[in-house]
């Protein structure tokens, strides 16, 4: 026998789920054996080696490349100036002219490597961990938090050796240039033209 309802009371149906929160960054996640970093995948029994380090902007790479150019402009727009003395005699005004074209093309040349010195000089360093794989390709996460990159190499190297694990994370990525980094003796970045995709926690 049911107990009748009491006057006014009715089911009320749950809220329905709110709409998913969307963070921002990129998802680090394992699955089903595979190590997700954003829209890469990379299978656990091919991991090879996971670790962490620290790079380093190449600061004085980067003086010593603007230097070069320098000196290197300075040195064509010097002799193209000696010469087009010597050859333009006759017409002065198009020596002129093309001189003029010369140096504002070589201290275009100077500001443009100036600037990208500058990038270099003022660059921060990353703390780093790193996944390579048994084939030519590597995933690379960032954190300021060393303690945080440690955490996420245990639980890797945890769900390599226990297939039943999942976990995921969210990472930010970030673009550099390995031109403008140290990445240690033993890290070859692949993909891209010149540039690795990074995460920061």
């Amino acid at each position: 026998m049911t107990t009748p309802e009491p006057p006014g009371h009715f089911d009320v149906p749950p809220p329905p789920p709110g709409p998913p929160t969307h963070l921002p960054g990129l998802e680090l996640r394992v699955s089903k054996r595979l190590l997700w970093v954003g829209g890469a995948c990379y299978p656990l029994q091919n991991v090879a080696r996971v670790y962490t380090l620290t790079i380093h902007p190449r600061r004085k790479e980067a003086v010593l490349r603007f230097l070069r150019i320098l000196l290197i402009t300075g040195a064509v727009a010097l002799t193209l100036t000696v010469l087009s003395g010597i050859t333009m005699v006759a017409d002065r005004d198009t020596g002129s002219g093309l001189m003029t074209f010369v140096w504002l093309g070589s201290a275009g040349v100077v500001v443009y490597a100036l600037i990208e010195m500058l990038q270099v000089l003022g660059a921060q360093s990353h703390h780093v961990l790193a996944v390579e794989t048994s084939g030519p390709s590597q995933a690379v996460v960032t954190s300021r938090d060393p303690h945080h990159l440690n955490q996420l190499v245990a639980r890797i190297a945890h769900a390599i050796e226990n297939p039943e694990t999942e976990f995921q994370v969210r990472v930010e990525s970030i673009t550099i240039s390995p031109k403008n980094y140290y990445f240690g003796d033993n890290v070859n970045m692949y993909g891209g033209s010149g540039n690795v995709g990074m995460a920061s926690a």
